[in-house]
């Protein structure tokens, strides 16, 4: 969905507003594209924002390329066409007094730039990321679409996974699927990794051939207006499990139900890793479970706020997050059960609803 110019005005402005506070300065240069995004609307590969002390010091540039496309995207903004897009930008900007604060992002190569205009900038490391991690109504359903479409892209996968089925062929076949039900574009690289591959947890897809009797782990995505999915089931190809393949999804399957619970505006997430976690260890897998539980998602596939041991933060209603526990056996096979979901003040809502159980395939 189309996100308004005033909706990113207003925007803006709660990122103007917590520099201002938070850094003493309403002047603020983004540079990460995302966040380009987020705050004007425009989506190309090369642009530079400026957020002034008030609406009206506000300003985009970009390149040549991109003429007509800012000026849809981002028609309430002033903007600046020139090659060298920085550098124009920054010319614009002048030691007023007003600090200028710089994103974390900006290349080192660049504050040269930045100190030569207007001295010595702020950092301004999250800030605009701190924004973005609660979303909007109409972020959500630019997300639960992409779900959908990667929940339905799966199924169909599911059904042509065959014993000698390629690692890569399916990757790319699930990426077609997305194209065909109406997604922009894959959300991120797919990961399939079928017998031993399953143990690695952002296992590159190869030439590898599905043989009977393997775990296979398919972690997806499709992206909607820019937004990303993020879905992950574990199969066993085209016989019953073994016993450990049974016991090693149950082990994974009970610890995400158990941290889907407690995905509740007001907990700590650091709490619901460790419910996930604390029944891996129970289980004798607390070592095989390397990662953390989960993370935001939006117009990027990880961004704030991180769940696992060491976050410090505390989840908020509308927050949309993942909680994928996993356990990998190296050499043998792995299991990973991820969903994406909506942070409420209740139970939360799953936009990635379907079957958790170790299917057999094939």
């Amino acid at each position: 969905m189309a996100i308004d110019a005033e909706r990113h005005r207003e925007r803006r402005d709660r990122v103007r507003a917590l520099a201002a506070s938070s850094l003493g300065t309403g002047r603020l240069l983004v540079t990460h594209l995302p966040n380009v995004r987020y705050l004007s609307g425009f989506s190309g590969s090369n642009a530079v924002l400026v957020l002034g002390p008030d609406a009206e010091a506000d300003l985009i540039g970009t390149d040549g390329r991109y003429v007509d496309q800012v000026a849809q995207e981002a028609p309430d903004l002033p903007v600046l066409i020139d090659r060298d897009t920085l550098g124009a930008v920054i010319s614009r900007l002048t030691r007023s007094g007003v600090p200028t604060a710089v994103e974390a992002s900006l290349p080192v190569g660049d504050l040269p730039i930045v100190r030569d205009s207007v001295g010595d900038p702020v950092v301004a490391a999250g800030l605009v990321e701190q924004v973005r991690a609660v979303k909007d109504r109409d972020e959500i359903e630019d997300l639960a679409a992409a779900c959908a479409i990667t929940r339905e892209a799966l199924a169909i996968l599911s059904g042509e996974m065959r014993v000698g089925a390629t690692e890569v062929g399916l990757a790319r076949r699930i990426e077609q699927l997305f194209g065909d039900l109406g997604a922009e574009d894959r959300a991120f690289d797919t990961i399939v990794g079928s017998g031993p591959h399953s143990a690695i947890p952002h296992h590159q897809p190869g030439r590898r051939a599905l043989q009977q009797g393997d775990l296979v782990v398919v972690d997806c995505g499709a992206r909607v207006n820019g937004y990303h999915a993020d879905m992950t089931r574990t199969f066993v190809v085209a016989r019953e499990p073994d016993a450990w393949q049974r016991d090693l999804h149950d082990a994974v399957q009970e610890a995400q139900q158990a941290a889907t619970g407690a995905y509740r505006a007001g907990t700590p997430a650091r709490d619901i890793d460790d419910a996930a976690r604390s029944l891996l260890v129970g289980a004798g897998l607390g070592d095989r479970f390397t990662h953390g539980l989960g993370h935001g998602v939006g117009l990027e596939i990880h961004e704030a706020p991180m769940v696992g041991a060491r976050s410090t933060g505390t989840l908020v209603a509308d927050m949309v997050i993942t909680v994928e526990p996993g356990a990998y056996l190296p050499g043998r096979g792995g299991v990973r059960i991820e969903d994406t979901l909506v942070v409420s003040d209740a139970a939360p809502r799953i936009l990635t609803e379907a079957p958790r159980g170790l299917r057999v395939v094939g």
